[in-house]
């Protein structure tokens, strides 16, 4: 009885040992696959990202082309859903590793999926809006961008530093990180896609000569359009469109420029500054 008792103690001990360099040892290779896995995509999607942004760079663009914030959200999206896939596949395979059917967890599965569908319907309107922007290039990484979003006042502007299936996020002027669920977007308005224009309301007295100002304003423009600094940002010579607004103590003279994508702000304080300028040298002061 010695014997049979020490058999019966040793048996559960041994098939321990034996689950353990059998299905233990490919649980861990399956984890551990996983994770060297995880590492291989998100080195491949750096290296591609990183290559993309040298080539921005070393070129004599100013901006990103359409075709590369393309490529570059495209490289994240494409990164998380491949990952997403891979762990599913191997969560699975260590399911069955660990003794549950896999096959047998369908029906419990459909209505645990159907039970967390009316929940999960958020998710999926993210995933489904995600893919829409990434197919219809709506905007990309690097693009400065204002959304209209569900049930917020406010807008959320700034510009594009990722881009997945269910998020999109912004940086602002100030720094701050903005998270917005691809589902909740409502409108998006692209500031920095093929080219931007900056629009400048020069308000002057009505009494002012309205010749001179125009006269001014064009000269104000060319000289921005010869200078150094400012012809790289613009593609064309700013132009004056004319009044604008007209009240009984002042009119409004709006100036155009085109320019490129996100270089509009930059040339609109520019030209802002020359048009203030100019008009004192004239004598001509602009109004409140």
């Amino acid at each position: 009885m010695n014997g049979l008792d020490t058999a019966l103690a040793l048996a559960p001990a041994a098939n321990t040992t034996a689950w353990l360099r059998s299905s233990g040892l490919e649980i861990v290779l399956l984890l551990l696959g996983a994770m060297l896995f995880s590492r291989f995509a998100t080195y491949i999607r750096d290296r591609v990202t990183r290559k993309i942004d040298a080539q921005f760079r070393s070129s004599d663009a100013l901006v990103r082309s359409e075709a590369a914030k393309h490529r570059h959200a495209l490289a994240q999206v494409v990164t998380w859903v491949v990952l997403t896939v891979a762990y599913v596949l191997v969560g699975m395979e260590v399911l069955g590793r660990l003794g549950f059917a896999v096959s047998g967890l369908v029906a419990p599965a459909a209505v645990l999926g159907a039970a967390l569908g009316f929940g999960a319907q958020r998710i999926v309107q993210d995933i489904l809006a995600g893919f829409f922007l990434i197919t219809e290039r709506q905007y990309g990484f690097g693009d400065v961008v204002s959304i209209s979003v569900t049930g917020s006042a406010e807008q959320a502007e700034g510009t594009v530093e990722d881009v997945t299936l269910r998020i999109t996020t912004l940086r602002n002027a100030d720094g701050e990180v903005i998270t917005v669920p691809n589902g909740q977007i409502v409108k998006v308005t692209n500031l920095s896609k093929d080219w931007a224009r900056a629009a400048i309301d020069v308000p002057v007295a009505a009494s002012a000569d309205i010749t001179r100002v125009n006269e001014i304003l064009h000269e104000v423009g060319t000289r921005a359009y010869q200078d150094s600094k400012l012809q790289p940002l613009l593609l064309d010579e700013p132009s004056v469109m004319g009044v604008e607004d007209l009240t009984r103590d002042q009119m409004n003279i709006r100036m155009v420029a085109r320019t490129l994508p996100g270089k509009q702000f930059e040339v609109g304080r520019e030209l802002r500054v020359r048009v203030a300028a100019a008009l004192r040298r004239e004598g001509i002061s602009e109004t409140t």
